[in-house]
């Protein structure tokens, strides 16, 4: 399967960050995360995960650990398994966010 330009794949929300699958299989998933300015996707843990946020538009704050660091388009980084992490629209435009980890999310 081939997707282009995924930034223009985002789908917003007002209430809260909105989440979008790209792909998913069974070592990799990839998808975006769409925040309006303010909005956040809390510190968080995943143990066995590994994940990369690439911002592919807009700008924000991204933690890592007990780094932060103001990210924008084209920035990379890198969360471990078992690290805190998290990511905030702090700018006044929409952030947009391809996010990649491995494994994927157990389905439900």
């Amino acid at each position: 399967m081939v997707i282009h330009n995924v930034a223009g794949l985002g789908e917003f929300t007002a209430g809260k960050m909105n989440k979008v699958t790209l792909a998913a299989g069974g070592h990799l998933y990839a998808g975006l995360n769409c925040f309006q300015p303010g909005q956040e996707h809390q510190a968080h843990t995943h143990a066995d995960q590994d994940k990369l946020y690439l911002v592919l538009a807009g700008s924000g704050e991204a933690q890592v650990g007990t780094e932060t660091a103001e990210v924008s388009a084209g920035d990379l980084v890198f969360a471990p398994a078992g690290v805190l992490h998290g990511m905030k629209n702090r700018g006044p435009e929409p952030l947009t966010v391809l996010v990649i980890f491995g494994p994927p999310p157990k389905q439900k």
